[in-house]
């Protein structure tokens, strides 16, 4: 007020507001020339490639300032790399090119006009990215150096990759379809997918999910000649750090809106553990029994006395199911979802807590030899974020079939730390793919207990 005093006393009403309008215009070039500063600095990672703010013509209008155009705009700094192009984008597959013209973008042309990405949600990962193929994003000064359509599309478009690790059931999730989910939700249907190194078995497994996010057959775009256009193009897709993960911070959508939107899909019944199931007629209830589903391995992780725990998990008053996840998605989703108590080695099958319902419990067996940190980071804390409870059982070296593989004092059994410091090759080689599992029925038996404790405060 002391300030808005002393200006209204020395000067007038017509020189306070060209004051205003002074004031206004140097911030808003103080902090364009911020942007110039560090454009250098900034360009490398996230590329806005509409950079002006100003008309060229001398005289800066309000309308000029608040107008927004649409801005393409390329982010290589994160877990995924991504272009977000609103325009007119045309996609020739065999070149595995993306092309759009802007006018506004000369001066940025001029040192870069082509970005290579990889549309696979995984980049930190070299193995990952080998498998994947290479697209370029080439900007274009005049929509006369453009190709000619071919085939024009109403609709926005998502490229994506099967390639990486797509085809492990985990992957396929946390590097796949949770970040299709978040970047094509908000279209509602009405958007286009685009596959570049197809895996058409995996659209088939994947088809409820698919078909619930976008209204238009997939196309599969490497060996596609003609040049497709679209009004607007996103390559690669959004992802969280997180395994199995949505940020609701930075996203529009949450976990929960996840598994809703899979409750959908697969027509599940049930949101919540111990809930539609083993109610009598009219006000006579019949005992509820928890239902606990033990995943089944064939190869490696697997339970060499799945039976003993059958029986104990029996006495303590669970329904126990066994089964051995496949590539029956609807089968295994409404199997999991009729389950309240859920429990397997960790591995790939462990992904399909995606399916259980919320505050239910997820029973993770740690394999021998310091699996702990990756047990928690793929399954452990997603399960949080789901609205579940969890539960790990590290199992002790007697409760490990290596014992019958090594002797008592080799490095495999006395310091598994040496072993971690050759790799995740040589780690994950023992400790995952040469290791089974004979639970220890007493020592196991309290964790069953927790799950039933934890089921009982929920319901």
């Amino acid at each position: 007020m002391l300030y808005d005093s002393i200006l209204a006393r020395s000067f007038s009403k017509h020189e306070q507001k060209k004051m205003g309008y002074g004031a206004l215009m140097g911030c808003l070039f103080i902090a364009f020339s911020f942007s110039i500063m560090l454009k250098p600095h900034l360009g490398r990672h996230f590329l806005a490639l509409n950079l002006r703010l100003f008309p060229r013509a001398p005289g800066i209008k309000m309308a000029d300032i608040v107008t927004k155009k649409p801005t393409p705009t390329c982010n290589l700094m994160d877990w995924t790399d991504f272009c977000d192009i609103d325009m007119n984008v045309r996609i020739h597959g065999e070149s595995s090119s993306v092309m759009f013209a802007s006018t506004d973008m000369e001066e940025h042309l001029e040192r870069n006009s082509t970005w290579k990405i990889k549309p696979y949600a995984r980049k930190q990962d070299a193995n990952a990215m080998k498998n994947t193929r290479e697209w370029s994003i080439k900007a274009v000064k005049s929509p006369q150096n453009l190709p000619q359509c071919t085939q024009n599309h109403g609709v926005p478009a998502i490229l994506f990759s099967l390639g990486g690790y797509a085809g492990n059931h985990f992957h396929d999730f946390t590097d796949v379809i949770i970040p299709l989910f978040i970047t094509a939700r908000k279209f509602n249907g009405e958007v286009q997918f685009l596959i570049t190194d197809r895996k058409s078995w995996w659209v088939l497994k994947y088809q409820a999910i698919l078909s619930k996010l976008s209204n238009y057959d997939i196309i599969y775009i490497d060996k596609e000649a003609q040049v497709l256009c679209f009004p607007h193009v996103i390559v690669g897709l959004k992802r969280d750090p997180k395994e199995l993960s949505i940020d609701s911070n930075n996203h529009s959508f949450s976990m929960k809106d996840f598994k809703e939107f899979l409750r959908s899909s697969y027509s599940l019944n049930r949101g919540r553990a111990m809930e539609n199931r083993g109610r009598g007629r009219g006000r006579k209830k019949r005992e509820i029994k928890p239902r606990l589903l033990i995943v089944a391995r064939r190869k490696t992780r697997s339970f060499t006395n799945t039976g003993e725990i059958i029986k104990m998990a029996k006495k303590l008053g669970f329904q126990v199911i066994v089964t051995e996840p496949d590539a029956n998605l609807k089968k295994v989703a409404e199997t999991v979802n009729s389950c309240d108590v859920m429990m397997g080695v960790h591995g790939a099958g462990l992904t399909n807590i995606v399916f259980l319902p919320e505050r239910s419990v997820l029973i993770q067996i740690v394999p021998f030899g310091g699996a702990e940190w990756v047990s928690t980071r793929f399954f452990g804390e997603p399960s949080k974020d789901m609205e579940l409870k969890y539960l790990g059982y590290d199992i002790s070296l007697k409760e490990s079939t290596l014992i019958q593989q090594y002797p008592k004092e080799h490095v495999v059994l006395r310091d598994p730390v040496a072993i971690q410091k050759q790799g995740w090759s040589a780690f994950k080689s023992i400790y995952f793919d040469n290791q089974n599992v004979k639970l220890d029925i007493n020592r196991f038996r309290p964790t069953l207990l927790k799950a039933l404790e934890l089921l009982r405060h929920s319901s």
